[in-house]
C-alpha cells in the first residue's frame, strides 16, 4: 500500500481531498478542495484551486502547487 503523503500531487485528481494546515489562523485548520479552476486557454496547465474552510466555510484560492509545502499543508485531516 502506497503512503499518501508521498503520493506525488496531480490537479486533476485534488477535488474534494482534505487538508489540514500546519498554523491554523482564526480556528480555520481543516480545509476540503472544493474547485480546481479550469484555466484559460483549456490547454493551459491547471494553476488555482479554491479550498474552503471547514469551520467557516470560508473559500479562498490559491495555488494548488502550496499545497506540497510540508510547513505550510499536511495531507488529510490530522
Amino acid at each position: 500500500m502506497t503512503d499518501p503523503a508521498r503520493t506525488p500531487l496531480s490537479p486533476k485528481k485534488l477535488l474534494n481531498t482534505k487538508w489540514t494546515a500546519v498554523r491554523p489562523v482564526n480556528k480555520e485548520k481543516h480545509f476540503l478542495v472544493i474547485a480546481v479552476v479550469e484555466p484559460m486557454p483549456p490547454e493551459a496547465p491547471v494553476v488555482d484551486i479554491d479550498l474552503q474552510a471547514v469551520h467557516s466555510g470560508r473559500v479562498q484560492r490559491i495555488a494548488w502547487r502550496t499545497l506540497t509545502d510540508a510547513a505550510v499543508w499536511k495531507r488529510g485531516w490530522v
